[in-house]
């Protein structure tokens, strides 16, 4: 079969049926008739469309499809669900090139995959009447997900479009965000049950921060996680026409919760936000009531199917509450059991916002707290004792009176009752079943004589479990929080400008712009700051040590930088020393008072450079008497065989 073209098949002039006559424009009852031609001529393009479309089918070997035969004068066509596979809608491509009468084509389910996408973008260059677009479920993968993309950046009627299912992945997102960047015309899109992760997070963020047109985008049934939900966050905090975003069943967690409320901060266009389904829990609600607080433009908000109580659905209410500029309406909470104190709560946010409405599952929810820990009896009954400062013998020496620390059950659960330890009647049982494992009916208290050493480690051992949780959900909430401005200042259009490393600041009048600084302020900034490690400051400490093995005379310098660096005489109580005591304990001497000392060339370079090791110092406790004479007299002897370094210079 020949390859069939668009060309080879449309109608050319002289073969469509001639049009009506034109009429009088100076007649003015003739309004009737003007309908009936109108009528008639649409009637003529119709029947010219299913003629085509019948003789694209002929040739390209397909069975037509009489719905959109018998539908061709309605403006929707909806033909999901045919089977129209890729050779059927070539067919149906032919016949629209030349249609002007069908606004809307929804094509959802018919596994036309990449090549009938193909057909489909070659007849939207030529047709500018459909606006609305569905290929929803037809297996387009990333070859039609290029070819989609491609048609977008030339269309200019298309004003919807959906491709939910079709197995877009991360890389497919690069396409998207590179055709919606300098899209202005396209308002919504659907990309909903696709397999975009946290790299397609961050390539849709950077798609919502340079698109300044679309106004409603289904993300739902995706893998974004944390990653692609902190880089997408970030798109969304800059973004200023999106108003509608369903973000459901995504899998953010606590972590995109983080993101979403630092976003909404900042955010004043979105006006519906769908979080359903998304394994937050009341402290991820408790995150994004912190970006609520700022936000006077969100209007419905859902959170249903996650992990939220009675605790959540409370401080979202409150924030309503305490916010006088909110602009919530509907707060979805549908899976969530409440408690008397909810209701009461939502009566009195309601007089101050009659408009809200939450829904809820019912009345009977509990506070989503963990329950407090019963405390072990055995640390209950130690606690006791010691306070009282009792052994175990003398607590039990009534009923123990062999001294063998078994006793049958019975009297010791009668024991415990008639004491005054503070033990109810389930610490008792569970105490007796620690003690009696094998149900022998005898009570080994033995067991209790240990228990004050193995609580305390394990206490030790929980509070370090505690703080190395706390610890690293801290670093967790810095790294994202870190991740999310790094994203923010990736996805900002605004190339001159920095953000501010003080971040923003809000004030009594409501959330700031995040807070920007010029280049040329950071570097003035960091000029400023580093001309205190210039060369020319340092440059007067710098040492000049003399050539070793040089006979040339050595004049130091009086600089004080010289003098800093200088190593002290440690004997300068006496008028001559030694000239091989002055080199080798001391090292080079730099004090301009002294004369120049003549340098042995195989004298050792680290003793002349630096001062000795073995260098003595001044002792600052005293010394016995004995120790000191000894000293002295050695020092003299050393003071009398020795010269002045000064005279032997020449």
């Amino acid at each position: 079969m020949s390859t069939l073209s668009f060309e080879s098949l449309c109608l050319k002039d002289g073969e469509c049926p001639s049009s009506t006559q034109p009429q009088d424009q100076d007649d003015e009852f003739d309004t009737d008739l003007e309908s009936d031609e109108k009528e008639e001529e649409s009637n003529e393009e119709t029947s010219v469309t299913a003629e085509v479309y019948l003789q694209a089918c002929k040739l390209v070997g397909v069975v037509p499809v009489s719905y959109f035969i018998r539908n061709l004068d309605s403006t929707t066509m909806t033909l999901a669900h045919h089977g129209l596979g890729p050779s059927g809608c070539k067919a149906l491509a032919i016949a629209l090139v030349t249609d002007m009468n069908i606004t809307s084509l929804e094509l959802a389910d018919n596994d036309i995959q990449a090549e009938g996408a193909k057909y489909l973008v070659e007849m939207l260059r030529a047709n500018f009447t459909i606006n609305h677009l569905d290929l929803s479920k037809n297996r387009l993968r990333s070859t039609g997900a290029e070819y989609v993309t491609k048609m977008l950046l030339d269309n200019i009627s298309l004003k919807s479009v959906k491709l939910s299912g079709n197995g877009f992945t991360d890389d497919d997102a690069k396409y998207f965000a590179d055709s919606f960047t300098g899209n202005s015309r396209i308002k919504e899109l659907d990309l909903s049950h696709n397999e975009f992760c946290g790299k397609g997070g961050e390539h849709l963020g950077q798609l919502l921060a340079n698109n300044e047109a679309l106004e409603l985008l289904d993300l739902s049934w995706n893998h974004l996680r944390m990653k692609g939900a902190v880089a997408f966050c970030a798109g969304l905090k800059v973004n200023t026409m999106l108003k509608h975003l369903d973000l459901s069943w995504n899998g953010f967690g606590n972590e995109g919760a983080l993101a979403m409320g630092e976003a909404l901060k900042f955010n004043n266009t979105l006006v519906h936000l769908n979080l359903n389904n998304n394994r937050l829990t009341n402290e991820a609600v408790s995150l994004l009531c912190r970006g609520l607080e700022f936000n006077d433009t969100l209007r419905v908000l859902l959170l249903a199917y996650n992990s939220i109580t009675v605790e959540g659905a409370l401080a979202l209410v409150s924030v309503v509450k305490n916010t006088p500029k909110t602009a919530l309406e509907e707060i979805n909470l549908c899976n969530v059991l409440v408690n008397e104190n909810f209701v009461h709560l939502l009566e009195l946010t309601c007089q101050e916002h009659p408009g809200l409405d939450v829904l809820y599952g019912g009345v009977g929810g509990f506070i989503a707290k963990k329950p407090p820990k019963r405390v072990d009896p055995m640390k209950i009954i130690q606690d006791y004792l010691d306070q009282r400062k009792l052994r175990l013998w003398d607590f039990f020496r009534n009923i123990d009176k062999d001294g063998t620390m078994r006793v049958p059950v019975a009297d010791f659960r009668k024991a415990v009752q008639q004491s005054s330890i503070p033990l109810d009647r389930y610490q008792i049982e569970e105490l007796i079943q620690r003690l009696d494992r094998d149900r022998t009916g005898i009570v080994d208290y033995r067991g209790l004589a240990d228990t004050r050493k193995q609580m305390m480690r394990d206490h030790r051992r929980q509070l370090r479990k505690v703080e190395s949780r706390q610890k690293k959900e801290k670093q967790k909430s810095d790294r994202i929080l870190k991740t999310f401005q790094s994203a923010v200042e990736a996805v900002t259009p605004h190339d001159s400008m920095v953000i501010s490393p003080g971040g923003a600041k809000d004030d009594s009048s409501g959330p700031q712009q995040f807070s920007a600084t010029p280049l040329s302020s950071w570097h003035h900034i960091v000029m400023s700051n580093s001309s205190r490690y210039s060369v020319t400051n340092l440059s007067n400490e710098h040492v000049h040590l003399p050539m070793l093995g040089s006979t040339v005379s050595y004049h130091p310098t009086s600089s004080l930088a010289m003098r800093s660096y200088s190593q002290p005489n440690l004997l300068d109580d006496s008028p001559r020393s030694a000239p091989a005591k002055s080199v080798s304990a001391q090292g080079l001497r730099s004090d301009p008072e002294m004369g120049h000392s003549k340098l042995s060339p195989t004298g050792n370079h680290l003793t002349r450079s630096r001062p000795a090791l073995n260098a003595k110092q001044p002792e600052v406790k005293a010394k016995p008497k004995k120790m000191q004479k000894m000293k002295t007299k050695k020092l003299r002897k050393v003071q009398k065989g020795s010269k002045n370094p000064t005279q032997t210079v020449k």
